[in-house]
């Protein structure tokens, strides 16, 4: 009998650690809790909360904007530079303030950008030229040593322009001269500046060759042409326009693929030349600007481009607001700077015979 219960003793204790066993392996296995003080639907509330941390806008500007423009005050560069930052200052609430840093070809004034603080608070404001100071080894970078922030306006009546009593009326008359006489013609220009490249495609189109002289910027080609000194120039039509309409210049041709409105001259392909120079104006930053800062400028540029206030400014000039969002831009930008390698020879050439 003894035997008996002590059976069923052990039977019962058995059964009890199985049980036991059996309750701790289901605690294990439970899925994970929340904290007793924080509630599902308290979750659920701080997701949207995050969210909208996520679109908050960026603090920025926080103050002025210097807009660096590696050229001298009172050219189409500076004209441009601050017209557009007249109106990027009503868009962004901080003032745009235009720095003129000339010299070397842009190339000190695009530094100055490059190794700037990347706070969004140093912009740049160029054009074709940065392409090729790299070609000429001014400079080690081109555009990809920045950020791209937008094309905001096309020129698109690049010009050739002579003394409005030169005996040259058009291009006909200039190729005829330099077939009969190579570098009888004087043509002013800035050594590897855009309207070096335009001479350079001119004379290759054409069999011709140019007396090229370096004179300077638009404001010094200007003056040469002005005094005498020089035959042609390259410039842009809407710097010249006060002078054609004071008798003193002529314009004999655009580089535009079709006729500008309002230009009193044919393109050089009606002249049976055929090439065509757009000169394009961007905006770009510090390589590390933060892209929350790049992506708030460029969306108050493509509001400026669009506004009718704007376009009327810059039409004044034979311009064309041409709003060209970052990603457009660097792609417009690497295939103009494809092209402008072609000339490269030619460029550095001249850029050695101009030393001599």
């Amino acid at each position: 009998m003894k035997k008996y219960f002590k059976g069923i003793a052990l039977l019962v204790t058995m059964l009890m650690l199985v049980s036991v066993f059996a309750v701790g392996c289901a605690q294990k296995t439970e899925a994970p809790q929340l904290a007793p003080e924080t509630k599902k639907e308290d979750v659920q509330k701080e997701e949207p909360k995050k969210e909208e941390a996520k679109k908050e806008e960026v603090k920025w500007p926080t103050k002025s904007v210097q807009v660096i423009v590696p050229a001298g005050a009172g050219g189409d560069t500076d004209f441009n530079a601050r017209t557009v930052s007249k109106y990027l200052e009503k868009e962004l609430g901080k003032s745009f303030v235009v720095v003129n840093v000339k010299g070397a070809g842009g190339t000190i004034g695009s530094r100055k950008v490059k190794d700037a603080e990347p706070d969004g608070h140093t912009v740049l404001f160029f054009h074709n030229s940065m392409l090729i100071s790299k070609i000429l080894g001014l400079v080690d970078y081109s555009h990809e040593a920045f950020k791209e922030a937008g094309v905001a306006v096309l020129d698109k009546a690049c010009a050739f322009v002579v003394s409005a009593d030169s005996k040259y009326k058009n291009l006909q008359d200039v190729i005829d001269q330099l077939k009969k006489e190579p570098k009888s013609v004087k043509f002013a220009t800035e050594v590897g500046a855009f309207t070096h490249l335009q001479v350079l495609a001119f004379q290759e189109a054409t069999g011709t060759e140019f007396n090229i002289v370096d004179v300077g910027g638009a404001a010094a080609k200007t003056a040469a042409l002005k005094g005498g000194q020089i035959d042609v120039i390259g410039t842009q039509y809407g710097l010249i326009k006060q002078y054609i309409d004071a008798g003193d210049f002529r314009c004999i041709g655009i580089l535009a693929d079709k006729p500008v409105e309002g230009v009193d001259a044919k393109t050089f392909k009606e002249q049976g030349v055929d090439i065509a120079f757009d000169k394009f104006y961007h905006f770009a930053f510090p390589k590390d600007t933060p892209d929350e800062i790049v992506d708030k400028f460029t969306k108050a540029l493509e509001k400026v481009v669009s506004s009718p206030e704007y376009q009327k400014d810059i039409s004044k000039y034979y311009l064309v607001p041409s709003y060209m969002p970052p990603k457009e831009a660097t792609e417009y930008l690497n295939k103009t700077e494809e092209f402008y390698n072609t000339f490269k020879d030619k460029i550095l050439e001249a850029q050695k015979n101009n030393k001599k």
